[in-house]
């Protein structure tokens, strides 16, 4: 037997980049998946991809009625044990710049969206007998990127929210986790992965040197839901090449075109 058979993982943001990743090691190692997203095509090619002990549905985290409908339906199908928060999107923006609406925006999808699917997901879990859950953050939750202030703000909330769901449900039988990764190739990251010198100001802050790959995020995600975690709950775990230990990442240069009077940047990171 797989070390998960047995088990139903509901992954939000399931049709591409990190959620893919988590899905692999998830159906790698035997569990039944449930790919969440907003776009039908993107969630039925992945799961042409993953196999026959792979469904879908089609649900936007922000919106309440369409998530709990998409759970229902995978809880019918086969009783849920995970659940994986990774529906996430974006931005920048100078912080006296920032529109309400962008600030919401972000809001919505990042920690309102995976409020939702911890809070409803949890409620099967628990029916269920207990599992996991892993929500998924960035080193941007702890630390600064200029001009991502909505961005930072929902990934350290995101992370607050998983230390208290952890120490509530506990008692439940329900772990619950996160991974922070670094700058991974995913859709979201494009424009920083795009400018040549953003890039390489990420790699010189990471001490493995090296940008990550979603199957590196997705199996830390599989590691924190699965059984050899059993003994750990309220984590959030950087999944950067070490970046954590270093410094945020200097994206004057994405915004310098569109910014006037950008403040410079100092050669060790400070701004004059």
């Amino acid at each position: 037997m797989s070390m998960l058979d047995g088990a139903h993982a509901f992954i939000t943001g399931g049709g591409s980049g990190i959620g893919l990743g988590a899905a692999t090691a998830f159906v790698r190692d035997g569990a039944r998946v449930t790919l969440c997203g907003r776009t039908a095509a993107k969630l039925e090619a992945a799961a042409a991809v993953l196999g026959p002990d792979v469904e879908v549905a089609v649900a936007d985290v922000g919106d309440e009625q369409q998530l709990a409908v998409a759970l229902a339906a995978a809880n019918g199908r086969s009783p849920l044990t995970i659940a994986v928060a990774n529906a996430g999107v974006g931005g920048a923006s100078p912080f006296l710049a920032t529109e309400l609406a962008e600030w919401e925006r972000i809001m919505t999808t990042n920690l309102t969206g995976a409020f939702l699917t911890m809070r409803m997901a949890g409620g099967y879990l628990a029916e269920n007998g207990g599992g996991a859950m892993c929500a998924v953050s960035s080193i941007a939750g702890s630390t600064t990127h200029r001009f991502m202030s909505a961005y930072n703000t929902s990934k350290a909330g995101l992370e607050m929210m998983v230390r208290s769901a952890a120490d509530e449900l506990g008692s439940l039988g329900i772990r619950v986790n996160a991974v922070a990764p670094g700058l991974v190739e995913t859709e979201i990251s494009g424009s920083l992965r795009g400018d040549d010198s953003v890039a390489e100001d990420y790699r010189i802050n990471m001490p493995l040197g090296r940008q990550g790959t979603v199957d590196d995020t997705g199996a830390a995600i599989r590691f924190l839901c699965g059984p050899e975690s059993s003994w750990i709950t309220g984590v959030v775990l950087p999944v950067d090449g070490g970046h954590h230990l270093r410094r945020g990442p200097n994206i004057d240069p994405l915004l310098a075109p569109f910014v006037p009077d950008l403040p410079a940047v100092s050669p060790d990171g400070g701004h004059s």
